[in-house]
C-alpha cells in the first residue's frame, strides 16, 4: 500500500513537473490523459475542453483507444448524456455503471463497451476549462474515493497548465495580430496598389481569425464589387458582383454598423443564392468607414473548426483591420483623383501650347500663303509671278516642317518604329536645326530595345530637359548620355547655360514635377544637379522590371 502511495505520489510531481514545462495546450493535455490513466488504473481516459460558450467540447483527447475503433466511432463527443452532467455541474461523479444512469445516451457504434466510470471537473478559482474523464479499471472493480482524490490534485495541476497554455497561446495570437497591423501599417505608406493591398489584409484578416473565407467589397454604382477574396473559392469571389439593394453586405454598408450572423440562413436579409454558391453557414459583416462614410465593407464566412459561429473579439479583430483598409481605399481615391487631375491639367497645358503655336506659327504662315496665292494671281509680269511662287514654296516648306514637327512632340513615330536611341538622334537633329544648340547624343543600351513603356519615359523627360534648355539656360551646348547599367536604363542630359538653385525653384515650373511622376509611375526617379553659378545635370533612371 505504501509502495502503491509513493508511485502515485512520484507519478503526480512528475507529470507537474512535464505539463508545466509545456506551453503547447494539445501535448499537455495528453501528459494529462495519460497520467490519468495510469494513476488510476483506468483502461481508458479522455479529456474535455470546454468551449467558449460554457455549452460543450472544443477538445477532446483520448487513450487507450486504438485509431481504427476512433476511426469507427466516427465524431467526437459534443458534451451530451453523462459528458454534459459534469458540464453543466462541476463537481466529481462516480458510476458503478454508466449505462444504469438515465441520464445516459449510450454509446455509437463500434464503440467499446463501458461500464465504470470517473469524472472529474479540471477547475481553477471557479472557472471549469474541462473535465477529466476515466472508465474501466483494468481490475474491473469500481473507482474508489481514493481514485477520485488523486485524479482531482492531477485536475488541479492540470488546470494551471491549461491556462498557462492559454494565455500563451493568446500571447502568441496577439502577437501574430500586431505583426499583422505592423504590416499592414507599412503598407499604407509605401503600396501605391490599391488591389494589392486589399488583398494582403483579406489574406491576413483571414489567417487571424480562422475564417474559411474573408472579401472585401467596395461600391461600384447601385452594386458591390469584390476586389479582394482569400480563402475557399477566392478566385470565383473576385471580380463578382453583388446588388447592393438585395445583399447583406449592402445592407451593412448602408446602416454603417459591424453585424454578426450566426446562422446565415435564418437571417431574411442573407439571400439563399449566396448561402448555396459559398456554402456558408455563418458570417462577419463589418463596414469601412471614413469619416462616418461607408466606403466599403469586410465579408467574412465560417470560422474554422466545430462551431463555424464568429466571436466578439473576431469582430473586434475585423473592425480594427477594416479601419486599416478604410484608409487605403481613401488614401488610394485621393491619389487617383490627384493622379488625374494632373494629368488632365497637363494634357490642357499641352493642347493650349499646341493650340497657340498653331494659331501664332502655322495659321499666320497659312495666310501668308493665301496672300501670296492673291500677289501670284494679280502678277504684271512673269517675273514677278516666278519670285512670288519661289516665296510661296519656301513659306509652305517651312509650314510643312512646322505641322511635322509638332506631330513629333505629340508621338514621334521613329519611336514606335526603331526606337530609343533613334527616336533621340532624331530629337537632337531637329533640336538642333530649330535652336541652333549642339547636341552631343551617346548611347551604351547594347542589343535589344528596352520595354516600350521606358522608351517613352526616357524620351518624354530628354524631351522636356530639352525644352527646358530653351526656355532657361540659354545654354550654347547639350550632352545626352543613355546607357543600360544591370537592371537599370538611365539618361542624363547636361547642359552649359545658366543653372538655378535646385532647392528653390519649385519643380513645376520647369517641368519637373512632371519627369519625375512619369519617372515614379515605372518605380524610378529623377534627380537634378544646378548651380545658379552655371551648367543643370538631370538624371532620369528607371527600372527594366
Amino acid at each position: 500500500m505504501q509502495t502503491r502511495a509513493s508511485e502515485r505520489l512520484r507519478t503526480l510531481l512528475e507529470t507537474g513537473i512535464a505539463i508545466s514545462s509545456e506551453l503547447s495546450l494539445d501535448p499537455v493535455l495528453e501528459r494529462i490523459v495519460e497520467a490519468a490513466a495510469h494513476l488510476t488504473g483506468a483502461r481508458y481516459a479522455a479529456l474535455g475542453v470546454i468551449d467558449r460558450t460554457g455549452m460543450g467540447l472544443e477538445r477532446f483527447i483520448t487513450t487507450g483507444i486504438d485509431v481504427e475503433t476512433r476511426t469507427t466511432i466516427g465524431d467526437e463527443p459534443h458534451g451530451r448524456g453523462i459528458l454534459g452532467v459534469l458540464i453543466r455541474d462541476a463537481a466529481p461523479l462516480r458510476l458503478h455503471d454508466i449505462r444504469e444512469d438515465p441520464r445516459s445516451v449510450g454509446f455509437p457504434p463500434g464503440h467499446p463497451p463501458m461500464q465504470t466510470f470517473l469524472g472529474v471537473p479540471i477547475l481553477l478559482r471557479g472557472v471549469a476549462y474541462g473535465n477529466l474523464y476515466l472508465t474501466e479499471k483494468t481490475d474491473a472493480t469500481d473507482f474508489t474515493e481514493e481514485d477520485e482524490e488523486v485524479v482531482s490534485l492531477l485536475a488541479a495541476q492540470a488546470a494551471v497548465a491549461i491556462e498557462n497554455a492559454r494565455l500563451y497561446e493568446s500571447a502568441t495570437e496577439w502577437s501574430r495580430q500586431l505583426e499583422s497591423l505592423n504590416e499592414i501599417g507599412n503598407a499604407l505608406v509605401t503600396e501605391l496598389d490599391l488591389s494589392r493591398l486589399l488583398d494582403l489584409v483579406a489574406r491576413r484578416l483571414r489567417e487571424l481569425i480562422d475564417a474559411r473565407v474573408v472579401a472585401i467589397a467596395l461600391p461600384l454604382g447601385r452594386d458591390l464589387r469584390i476586389e479582394a477574396a482569400a480563402g475557399d473559392g477566392s478566385a470565383e469571389l473576385t471580380g463578382a458582383t453583388l446588388e447592393r439593394g438585395q445583399s447583406k453586405a449592402g445592407r451593412v454598408l448602408d446602416r454603417r454598423r459591424s453585424e454578426r450572423v450566426d446562422s446565415l440562413l435564418d437571417d431574411p436579409e442573407v439571400h439563399v443564392s449566396v448561402t448555396r454558391v459559398l456554402g456558408a453557414r455563418s458570417g462577419l459583416y463589418v463596414p469601412l468607414l471614413v469619416r462616418d462614410e461607408a466606403i466599403g465593407v469586410v465579408i467574412a464566412h465560417d470560422k474554422l473548426g466545430r462551431d463555424v459561429r464568429f466571436g466578439d473579439a473576431d469582430m473586434r479583430l475585423v473592425e480594427q483591420f477594416a479601419a486599416r483598409a478604410a484608409i487605403a481605399v481613401d488614401l488610394s481615391r485621393r491619389v487617383a483623383h490627384d493622379s488625374l487631375r494632373r494629368v488632365v491639367a497637363g494634357q490642357e497645358l499641352e493642347r493650349k501650347r499646341l493650340a497657340r503655336e498653331l494659331h501664332d506659327e502655322t495659321g499666320q504662315a497659312l495666310t501668308s500663303i493665301l496672300l501670296g496665292l492673291k500677289a501670284v494671281e494679280g502678277a504684271e509680269s512673269a517675273e514677278a509671278t516666278r519670285r512670288a511662287t519661289a516665296d510661296l514654296r519656301a513659306l509652305v516648306v517651312a509650314t510643312l516642317q512646322d505641322v511635322r514637327r509638332l506631330a513629333v512632340e505629340l508621338r514621334p513615330k521613329t519611336l514606335d518604329d526603331f526606337g530609343l536611341v533613334a527616336a533621340l538622334e532624331r530629337l537632337a537633329e531637329t533640336f538642333t536645326e530649330a535652336t541652333g544648340i549642339d547636341v552631343d547624343l551617346e548611347a551604351r543600351l547594347g542589343d535589344g530595345r528596352l520595354p516600350g513603356e521606358v522608351e517613352t519615359t526616357l524620351y518624354r523627360i530628354v524631351q522636356e530637359a530639352l525644352t527646358n534648355v530653351v526656355k532657361h539656360a540659354e545654354a550654347r551646348s547639350v550632352s545626352i548620355l543613355v546607357v543600360r547599367r544591370h537592371a537599370t536604363a538611365t539618361a542624363v542630359i547636361e547642359d552649359d547655360g545658366r543653372g538655378f538653385d535646385a532647392a528653390a525653384t519649385r519643380e513645376d515650373g520647369l517641368g519637373l514635377l512632371g519627369m519625375n511622376e512619369r519617372a515614379a509611375l515605372l518605380g524610378g526617379r529623377v534627380t537634378v544637379e544646378s548651380a545658379e553659378s552655371g551648367g543643370t545635370t538631370i538624371a532620369a533612371e528607371v527600372p527594366l522590371t
